[in-house]
């Protein structure tokens, strides 16, 4: 099914100028469209629409060390809750592989800039004013939503 995301503003990447009223189209685990809100629901009908206050971006790569947590998928959910969606190899044991496979947490052998771009994997971020992480989509799924 077609989700569209929809924000009070958009980033292609967290250092670039912000889209006011944008949206990401995304279905399946990919990115079909970026681009302002209006444009994209018009072109996509049918789609599910979820509306997000904030900066909407792209997920985040965690760099450091998993945060400490009684259980590898706990470890893992705790990078999720900040929005990213991605880590470092060199910071990832088996245990925590397997957990960040299981929620499709990509395990990266180097840093990279993260971008929203049509034919991208569907990973996003929102955050509010106060920088804290709203939601993150991890390979097209919601995976964290702050209540």
């Amino acid at each position: 099914m077609l989700t569209i995301h929809a924000a009070e503003e958009v980033r292609a990447d967290w250092d670039a100028s912000p889209l006011a009223d944008g949206a990401v189209a995304v279905e399946g685990g990919r990115i079909v469209a970026v681009g302002p809100a209006g444009e994209i629901e018009a072109r996509f009908p049918g789609a599910r629409v979820r509306r997000w206050p904030g900066a909407l971006g792209p997920g985040l790569l965690h760099e450091g060390a998993l945060p400490d947590a009684p259980s590898p998928r706990e470890r893992v959910h705790a990078v999720l809750k900040s929005g990213a969606v991605a880590v470092l190899a060199e910071y990832v044991d088996a245990g925590l592989r397997a957990a960040a496979g299981r929620n499709d947490v990509a395990v990266l052998p180097a840093t990279r800039r993260p971008v929203l771009t049509a034919g991208g994997r569907a990973d996003l971020a929102v955050f509010d004013a106060d920088g804290a992480c709203l939601a993150t989509v991890c390979a097209g799924r919601l995976v964290h939503r702050r209540r």
